[in-house]
């Protein structure tokens, strides 16, 4: 059977059964898609980021590896896959048109685009997105001509930031399956563990809570290693006394609400502890400032006030905060907006962040503490449950 055959079976079998929403849903987003694009002056968004596909049509998948890219026009949605990715398609896209090109043979990709492109004489392209592959790029601007084609990353930004209620329905059950990994990870922790044991746990009890497969694996470091960014479990042994560090972020139709927690193998030191409470004014902070109408920046830098005395001591990354919604990997982060010194934008109700407040000792210790937290009329309001507290586990 080749991929032709497989897509038709399961067009007239599965075709749209694994689709995440309704109609209404889609056509609102698409709507709000379009009116952007008319602002902008373009005639078609040529959009490769997995996430942004799957905004528009519902399409998912884990293997994100391969190029896939939709032409949205004012008439048309055509996606074009890999041919082995049709059938996932069909089963989870709603789109005017699927594309399928083989997928040992990307050379088939180029025609076809040029087909739907030609037509446009501005088309919209996200550049900063690792999803549009340079060869690509390099082949549709050689034979169309590189003038038609303009960073438009921003416009689908301003669209996706601002969350409806069936995506915050989505982000709601994250969190509920996020708090589960949690606290069955932490149930484990104590001194002879590893951290890669108490990362098993969280990632079973993730899994058996309802997640599917996550942007981003659990993050569990511990002691010093805390202290360095971005590094994860690599069979190092819990001692006592010991902070451990714990990031998880479950996904529920692909969209995640992370959260952090830290414990302690036996008592935490008067340093640890005042470390945590410093996250916590930081979060109360940022959730007060986080008004409609406010900026970004102002609640970027009321955050670094309270953060001052401590900024000779302290690694901390100066994002206070970044949206989420539905990601796929390597990555939870929307990349839609930044809670940062020098971001202009203002708080819509509706906006989802995500504030990883991890404060780092370096070569020592650090304490990470966050919530997800929806912008409402009256602040931060946490979707995620944390209770905000260094927990001191019996040894």
């Amino acid at each position: 059977m080749d991929y032709t055959a497989y897509r038709q079976i399961l067009a007239e079998t599965q075709a749209l059964s694994e689709l995440p929403f309704n109609d209404d849903e889609y056509e609102a987003r698409l709507s709000r898609v379009r009116a952007a694009m008319q602002h902008w002056e373009l005639d078609a968004l040529l959009l490769t980021d997995p996430a942004d596909i799957n905004y528009l049509t519902g399409y998912h998948t884990f293997e994100v590896s391969v190029h896939a890219c939709l032409v949205c026009t004012a008439e048309r949605l055509v996606l074009q896959v890999a041919s082995i990715e049709t059938g996932a398609a069909v089963v989870t896209a709603r789109a005017d048109e699927i594309l399928g090109y083989r997928w040992e043979n990307p050379d088939e990709v180029i025609a076809p685009l040029c087909d739907l492109l030609m037509p446009c004489a501005a088309v919209g392209i996200d550049g900063w997105h690792a999803g549009l592959r340079h060869g690509v790029m390099a082949a549709l601007a050689a034979r169309l001509g590189s003038a038609r084609f303009q960073e438009a990353g921003a416009l689908l930004d301003g669209v996706r930031i601002v969350k409806s209620d069936a995506e915050l329905a989505c982000l709601r059950e994250s969190a509920r399956i996020t708090s589960a990994g949690l606290e069955a990870a932490m149930a484990v922790i104590r001194p002879g563990v590893t951290d890669n044991e108490v990362a098993a746990e969280g990632a079973r009890a993730l899994l058996a809570a309802g997640s599917e497969f996550m942007s981003l694996q659990p993050i569990v470091t511990s002691g010093e290693r805390i202290g360095v960014i971005h590094v994860n479990h690599k069979r190092r042994v819990i001692a006592a006394g010991d902070p451990v560090f714990l990031e998880f972020g479950a996904a529920y139709q692909r969209y995640t609400a992370p959260m952090m927690r830290t414990a302690v193998a036996g008592r935490a030191s008067t340093e640890m502890q005042a470390v945590a409470d410093l996250c916590h004014e930081l979060y109360e902070v940022l959730c007060r400032h986080m008004q409609p109408g406010d900026s970004f920046d102002a609640a970027a830098q009321a955050a670094e006030a309270v953060l001052s005395p401590w900024q000779a001591r302290l690694f901390h990354s100066g994002v206070f905060g970044y949206a989420v919604g539905a990601q796929f990997p390597p990555s939870w982060v929307e990349g839609s907006g930044y809670i940062a010194r020098g971001q202009a934008r203002q708080f819509e109700v509706g906006m989802v962040f995500h504030l990883p407040l991890c404060l780092r000792l370096p070569g020592q210790w650090g304490v990470g503490l966050s919530d997800t937290v929806m912008v409402t009329e009256r602040g931060g309001v946490a979707l995620t449950d944390n209770d905000w507290r260094l927990h001191e586990l019996p040894v």
